[in-house]
């Protein structure tokens, strides 16, 4: 289902840490990875220059700090805008997964600042991978979902499969937040969780796999028990839908109402303590 990986690289953050990290999993092992560095405009033929000596010089770097086999990995080093650019490249090597790291700023600082991953993810209808500079990336054991009715939720599912069903030892946490606003949040209840609807049917999924997996309700503001039950339970790698906020008329912009607006994935992805791995719709 991971056939094709696009990994966009700065010589900052874990991006390539997380790659190395998910290139353990035997369901990842053979997959082809493309890793991008993309070298802004510049004003001047002298800084233009320099800039593609530093660009060809990161992706050196990222290539032999990946130690991958040289027929699973490509390098790719163009000029543009890095937001538009990722975008561009994972269209065209049908990238079934982006990673990208992110200084895990809040939506209204992504934009002030013009942060490559939030518009990528606000842009690309393809699942991305998220790594804050400020985790600590782990050997992945245990991988939690964010369950609901969504079709985003349900690829989430299956890439979750995908993931854990070869890993020796691994868990697979399926979590489902109640939402009731007018009530102080419960404890998290393990007999009620194995029959509550949406949580059922994903187990049911998970078993005909072989994957016996851990079910976990709880009821409050999902984005706060997302991120505290993900923390609580050590997780190595937290994947949730994400419905596609692009606007209908004009794909090609950044949708600002909905950024600036509440959003549980943008919610997730700023304050979660573990990678972070999301999926919309038009993605399964």
């Amino acid at each position: 289902m991971i056939q094709n990986i696009l990994i966009a690289v700065s010589g900052l953050g874990h991006a390539e840490e997380m790659l190395k990290t998910l290139k353990e999993l035997p369901s990842i092992q053979q997959a082809k990875v493309t890793v991008l560095h993309v070298v802004p405009p510049q004003r001047t033929a002298d800084s233009m220059t320099a800039k593609w000596e530093e660009g060809g010089k990161i992706l050196a770097s990222a290539i032999q700090s990946l130690a991958l086999n040289p027929t699973q990995v490509s390098s790719i080093l163009r000029q543009g805008e890095p937001k538009d650019v990722v975008c561009q490249v994972a269209d065209e090597i049908d990238a079934d997964l982006i990673i990208m790291g992110s200084r895990g700023l809040k939506r209204l600082q992504s934009i002030l600042s013009n942060s490559v991953s939030q518009y990528v993810f606000q842009l690309s209808s393809r699942p991305m991978l998220l790594v804050k500079d400020d985790i600590y990336v782990k050997n992945i054991k245990r991988i939690m979902v964010a369950m609901d009715n969504s079709e985003a939720s349900k690829h989430c599912l299956d890439l979750a499969l995908f993931l854990v069903r070869d890993i020796k030892g691994g868990e697979l946490i399926l979590t489902h937040v109640i939402t009731d606003l007018g009530s102080e949040p419960t404890a998290t209840t393990q007999v009620a969780a194995d029959q509550h609807p949406v949580l059922a049917a994903a187990a049911a999924e998970a078993k005909k796999l072989g994957v016996q997996p851990r079910c976990v309700l709880s009821m409050g503001k999902p984005g706060e028990k997302i991120c505290r039950l993900a923390e609580e339970m050590n997780v190595d790698l937290l994947l949730m839908g994400s419905p596609d906020r692009r606007p209908s008329i004009a794909k090609s912009f950044v949708d600002l109402d909905r950024l600036l607006g509440s959003s549980l994935s943008d919610y997730v992805r700023i304050n979660a303590t573990c990678p972070v791995l999301l999926a919309r719709t038009s993605a399964a």
